[in-house]
């Protein structure tokens, strides 16, 4: 696994660099950055799997930094590492693997370094990290919401709603993000619409024409352009055979 360590003190990059040596000799720290700037610039220019990024640095902070790296076409794990504990939800909210505390210790970085494993695909594909989970911020935090529990993504205004199991959330995420970020897990129904293919119940006609999907647990339809009919038909007959089968 290539891994970047940012920090803007260089005996914390060491002490990081030494520990994760320990811990295996497929971490292979590649680059050092110290600070955003420079971060973001590798990021681009490298193919990094791993990110460690300090927090409080000079110039581009670590949370800036990250969140500009999240928009990569390919971007990498991040894991915090910080002597701060109060920015933990703001990691979070630019999807970090882990937040680690310094003084860093040996077996929570273990820890976080089998998590960011598992939520990275195969490495010789070079394939993007997995994430089944989306954010909102509300009332000054995060909320994290399951992908499992959306039932539809829909474009309004200059904000996404996602309708979940337990109501609506705000997302700042762009409706062409979202299809990048989880492939084969929604389908688009409409320019402003995209739905969670298991969710969809069946399909109605509109009084004033054209149809709809309904879903099975809340009163929900939505319209469905006439271009992307067909595909949602499909969708529904090879449910019905995979059940009937």
């Amino acid at each position: 696994m290539k891994m970047l360590v940012v920090d803007d003190e260089r005996l914390a990059r060491q002490r990081l660099h030494a520990l994760l040596a320990e811990l295996g000799e497929d971490n292979d720290v590649v680059a050092e950055a110290e600070n955003g700037e420079q971060a973001l610039r590798l990021c681009e220019e490298q193919d990094i799997d791993l990110v460690f990024m300090d927090i409080h640095m000079p110039g581009m902070d670590g949370l800036e930094a990250a969140e500009r790296i999240s928009r990569l076409e390919l971007p990498p794990a991040i894991i915090f590492t910080t002597a701060y504990s109060e920015h933990a939800l703001e990691a979070f909210g630019v999807h970090a693997v882990d937040y680690l505390l310094k003084p860093i210790r040996r077996e929570k970085l273990a820890a976080a370094l089998e998590k960011a494993t598992r939520l990275t695909r195969p490495l010789a594909q070079r394939e993007e990290v997995e994430e089944h989970w989306i954010t909102s911020k509300y009332r000054g935090g995060v909320q994290r919401i399951p992908l499992s529990d959306v039932y539809y993504f829909r474009a309004d205004s200059k904000y996404v709603v996602a309708r979940h199991r337990k109501g609506e959330a705000l997302l700042e995420d762009s409706l062409v993000s979202l299809e990048k970020r989880f492939p084969g897990e929604l389908l688009r129904i409409h320019r402003s619409t995209l739905v969670r293919p298991s969710m969809i119940a069946a399909l109605h006609k509109r009084p004033s024409g054209g149809v709809e999907v309904g879903f099975a647990d809340i009163d929900d339809r939505l319209e469905v352009s006439r271009r992307h009919v067909p595909q949602v038909r499909r969708l529904l007959a090879r449910s019905a055979a995979d059940a009937s089968g």
